[in-house]
């Protein structure tokens, strides 16, 4: 099933809008959702193709990515949860989860009601930083 994002997109209708589907969907036993993976149509239990990795995984991996390539720096606003929401065509609670994992592997810390940011690369999980963090240092 489409996720709130592309219904919104498709039909000009407002998030809310789309949710109230797939929650009538859900009550009429036509559709199921899975947290961070999506709404299927059918019942709960039948087979289905798993993804890999989940998405909010594959959101949080495309953001180490860049902080790994430099794109966004330490002490940098990574983007919003709106943000990922449109750029990812996902839900907000698959949104928030990308962050959340970012921030307990360490890539990221919060600012209540300012975003999420780069940490400094020495706070990196595994050493990741440990190159980059030398070759940010300034001498004067």
């Amino acid at each position: 099933m489409p996720s709130e994002a592309q219904i919104e997109a498709e039909y000009g209708v407002a998030r809310t809008t789309a949710r109230r589907v797939a929650r009538e969907l859900r009550e009429q036993g036509l559709v199921y959702t899975v947290q961070g993976e999506g709404t299927f149509v059918g019942r709960p239990g039948l087979p289905r193709t798993r993804r890999k990795t989940p998405m909010y995984q594959q959101i949080a991996n495309d953001i180490v990515e860049r902080i790994r390539g430099g794109e966004l720096a330490p002490n940098r606003p990574i983007a919003s949860e709106k943000t990922l929401m449109q750029q990812y065509d996902v839900a907000k609670v698959t949104a928030r989860q990308a962050v959340d994992y970012l921030r307990q592997q360490g890539w990221v810390f919060t600012v209540s009601y300012r975003g999420s940011y780069v940490t400094q690369p020495d706070k990196w999980p595994d050493g990741a930083g440990d190159g980059m963090a030398s070759t940010t240092r300034h001498t004067d």
